[in-house]
């Protein structure tokens, strides 16, 4: 029973077995060693920015469409000497942390109640249900009307745009918590804000930080096309302004930029999952 299932032999009628070769790169739900996990990650960085450089080198694609790794190198050195890809990464990352948090702040408690108590959840969850569907874009002009031009409707948008996903994705997070659990607790003398705040939410919180870990990267998607509408500074508005002038090299190191910077987020929250959840980790190993 110890045998891998990738290691049984094939059934098929009619036809010789055969054995699966023995991998660990093919093993279903089971981690593979550090060193192929580094192996891994660093050919998925390599391979393509290799293939990019050849590409680019060939001459078969003008620069203007595709500009060369050397070429975005020496434009993100440019914007990063003036001092604008500064200014830009810090509008973009505050305009994005306001609304997210804005976002988590209501989200989370929300959606913990929705998940816990089926009366809420049939109050709110029609509502809900019909404004996630409403592209977040399509708020840019009320916003504009309702706040102006400042940075009030771009942290807005955020904020509705992330808001309901969240909220839904906590509220599912609640479903998996076991009966038992719930039960043994008021077996134990447990009161209703207890089994809340002591044993609902403890449970999820792995959840929530994934949740928001997932949405974060709308978060960015969402200041981005905030500033290509109505911005003098950001990420976004660096983006749109290379491409008025032709600067494919900007764009690019824009792009990459957006990315190191999600990749970054992305890291502390997996950072803050194993620090305040040891105990979800330990319980997946």
């Amino acid at each position: 029973m110890n045998q891998h299932a990738e290691d049984l032999p094939e059934i098929n009628c009619g036809r010789p077995q055969k054995m699966l070769p023995k991998s660990y790169f093919w093993r279903i739900a089971e981690d593979i060693p550090h060193n192929l996990a580094w192996t891994l990650m660093f050919l998925s960085i390599s391979v393509p920015i290799l293939l990019w450089w050849i590409i680019s080198n060939t001459g078969l694609i003008p620069p203007l469409f595709l500009p060369s790794p050397g070429q975005v190198w020496e434009a993100f050195q440019r914007l990063l000497a003036s001092g604008d890809l500064q200014k830009d990464i810090a509008f973009s990352l505050f305009r994005v942390l306001g609304g997210f948090s804005l976002a988590a702040i209501v989200s989370i408690p929300l959606g913990t109640l929705m998940g816990t108590f089926a009366s809420i959840r049939a109050l709110l969850e029609p509502v809900i249900g019909i404004v996630r569907y409403m592209p977040a874009p399509a708020f840019i002009p009320l916003l504009i009307l309702y706040f102006g031009l400042g940075e009030t409707p771009k942290i807005m948008l955020i904020f509705i745009g992330t808001l309901f996903f969240n909220t839904l994705m906590v509220m599912d997070a609640v479903k998996f918590v076991p009966k038992e659990l719930l039960e043994t607790t008021y077996t134990l003398g447990g009161q209703r804000k207890q089994v809340l705040l002591q044993v609902i939410f403890p449970f999820i919180l792995p959840n929530i930080i994934d949740a928001c870990r997932v949405n974060m990267a709308a978060s960015w998607n969402l200041v981005i096309v905030s500033e290509l509408v109505a911005a003098t500074e950001g990420l976004g508005r660096r983006i749109s302004v290379a491409q008025r002038y032709l600067k494919t090299d900007e764009i690019f190191a824009g792009l990459i930029v957006i990315g190191l910077i999600g990749l970054g987020i992305d890291l502390l929250f997996r950072l803050l999952l194993r620090a305040s959840c040891k105990w979800a980790m330990t319980n997946d190993k």
